[in-house]
């Protein structure tokens, strides 16, 4: 249950006692997250509180019927403003080794003029940023502004290809002239509203599964800063969503709709260029499957390739089936590939029994005891081989809630890849699904465990009945048991792990999330890394949509 050492927040985020002005508020360097000019400080619940409001641009106000549709929870409708920023009461204590800015990305507007989108995953990007430093908390989010989301503001209709959207067409040589566009890339959006990720260089890029959206952004202002351009030749139109970053390189898989395989690719610090390592084949048919991310080892990458295959068919509809722009294809069955990082050759490719899932979490490798790998072992969050969990992130089935449990089950799938040369893989749970309600989706690890053995991983997961992942969890795979927060009637988005420095267990560090709760409203949480209690929380001047993915950017 969640922690409830402390009441409710006052509907007005600023204590009585605080001074507001509303004159422009002096940044260094531009920067919203910088030191700002404050307006009074005031003694808040024994906590030293602090606030600024400063003149915002012109905003995009939505329709009011959009706004008041689902007053009850903010996480399924459109963002109220294009921009805000403005520190936040704290209730609680904010480590004070916690210094840098979490940036969240996610879909959160999903209505141009009088239309409303279908799909969770359509929505523009809007990207959040929480900046803490010295115990205090500050906040902003802007809209990515992306080719798609500009069109859109500037004719009041979609103007590129969403995940379950197409622009109208006026007549037949218009969809002719639409399904060119879309074979060339030109139809493709751009809209960045999957993930954020921060370069070895220090550049952060916002991405989704288009290559043409890969968009960089100032972390300090959130502001835009154009297409993140690659420089080589090697094409292409999609890619994985979820690259794997490190200090020393960028990885990622390349689809070949074609010649049904993927290319795996590596980008070194400072460059735009991507290299091939190698590439896999699929061994099924027709198309390669759904690889919306991956994992990797110390040596290797690993590249599932799931029987939910990409459909050319599907995509060129106007209209979206049940499965949208993948088909699924059970008796082409599953497999998982290793791929050698340093050779690029295949040093496993095994049969796995039907799988779906979205996001990996976690990959190692398994050893001997004279240091000889003999396996490998990679964790996802794996949803029994249940393609409706697609067509279940409809907003019409989010924002209609009746009470009645119908999220899909999903579980701590976890393969082993055996390097015996044995034609067939595991899958099976790493854990008791139970420990974590049945529900298992957007994880994050501690860093610094990143393709080595691990113990802990941090998820959002079910309290029953429910339509979404509506609770956080903190699994252990050594206890096989989990801990898990919960507060009723809300919707908690990806936990996101932050270590403290210098930390020798695994789990020393906090939790970050950003909750939408039962009253409209929402803020953002901290956790102990270790004990999964709540250490603070600070609301939010409204209820925010519900976002994806995100980043740590530490302060230098």
């Amino acid at each position: 249950m969640a922690s409830l050492a402390f009441s409710a927040t006052n509907t007005n985020i600023l204590p009585p006692c605080a001074a507001v002005s509303y004159r422009p508020v002096l940044f260094r360097g531009g920067s919203i997250f910088g030191n700002s000019i404050f307006s009074k400080k005031c003694n808040f619940r024994g906590l030293i509180v602090t606030n600024v409001a400063k003149e915002l641009p012109p905003t995009i106000l939505l329709p009011e019927k959009e706004i008041s549709s689902d007053r009850k929870l903010a996480a399924w409708t459109s963002i109220r403003q294009e921009r805000w920023e403005g520190e936040l009461v704290v209730e609680g204590e904010i480590p004070l080794w916690l210094k840098g800015t979490y940036l969240r990305n996610g879909p959160g507007m999903w209505n141009i003029g009088d239309y409303n989108f279908r799909h969770l995953f359509d929505g523009y990007a809007t990207l959040v940023g929480l900046h803490f430093e010295n115990g205090r908390l500050k906040m902003a989010h802007r809209q990515i502004e992306s080719d798609a989301y500009k069109a859109a503001k500037k004719n009041n209709k979609l103007c590129y290809r969403e995940f379950s959207e197409a622009p109208k067409t006026d007549n037949f040589l218009s969809y002719i002239g639409d399904l060119a566009n879309l074979f060339s890339g030109a139809s493709l959006t751009d809209n960045a509203n999957t993930g954020v990720v921060k370069l070895a260089d220090g550049r952060v890029v916002c991405l989704t599964e288009t290559i043409k959206g890969s968009i960089e952004i100032d972390p300090d202002t959130l502001d835009t800063l154009g297409k993140f351009e690659y420089s080589d030749t090697l094409g292409g139109l999609i890619h994985s969503a979820h690259p794997i970053v490190t200090n020393t390189e960028f990885l990622t898989l390349l689809p070949d709709l074609v010649n049904p395989g993927y290319m795996v690719v590596r980008m070194e610090p400072g460059t735009n260029e991507r290299k091939v390592i190698g590439r896999v084949n699929c061994r099924g048919r027709p198309a390669p499957g759904w690889v919306h991310s991956f994992p990797v080892t110390e040596h290797y990458v690993i590249v599932p390739e799931m029987p939910l295959r990409y459909c050319a068919q599907n995509l060129l509809k106007a209209e979206p089936t049940p499965l949208y722009k993948f088909e699924w294809h059970p008796n082409s069955k599953g497999f998982v590939h290793v791929m050698c990082k340093a050779s690029g050759k295949i040093v496993a490719s095994v049969e796995v029994p039907l799988f779906v899932t979205f996001h990996f979490i976690n990959a190692y490798e398994e050893r001997d005891e004279d240091g000889r790998v003999t396996a490998v072992i990679a964790d996802c969050c794996e949803h029994h081989a249940d393609t409706t969990i697609l067509d279940k992130l409809r907003l019409q089935n989010l924002r209609s809630f009746s009470g009645q449990d119908v999220l899909p089950n999903a579980r701590v799938g976890r393969f082993t890849i055996p390097f015996d040369g044995s034609p067939y893989g595991k899958l099976e749970a790493a854990l008791d699904p139970n420990e974590h309600g049945r529900g298992m989706d957007m994880c994050s690890i501690n860093p610094n465990y990143l393709g080595n053995k691990y113990r802990y991983a941090y998820a959002c997961g079910a309290q029953r009945p429910c339509n979404f992942p509506n609770a956080l969890t903190k699994v252990d795979f050594e206890e096989k048991a989990a801990k898990n927060w919960f507060d009723e009637g809300s919707v908690p988005s990806e936990p996101f792990f932050v270590p403290r420095p210098g930390a020798i267990e695994e789990d020393d560090g906090v939790v970050i999330s950003m909750i939408s709760d039962k009253n409209g409203e929402g803020y953002a949480l901290l956790l102990d890394g270790s004990t999964f209690q709540e250490i603070a929380r600070a609301k939010f001047p409204y209820g925010l949509p519900y976002g994806l993915h995100g980043c740590w950017v530490p302060k230098n």
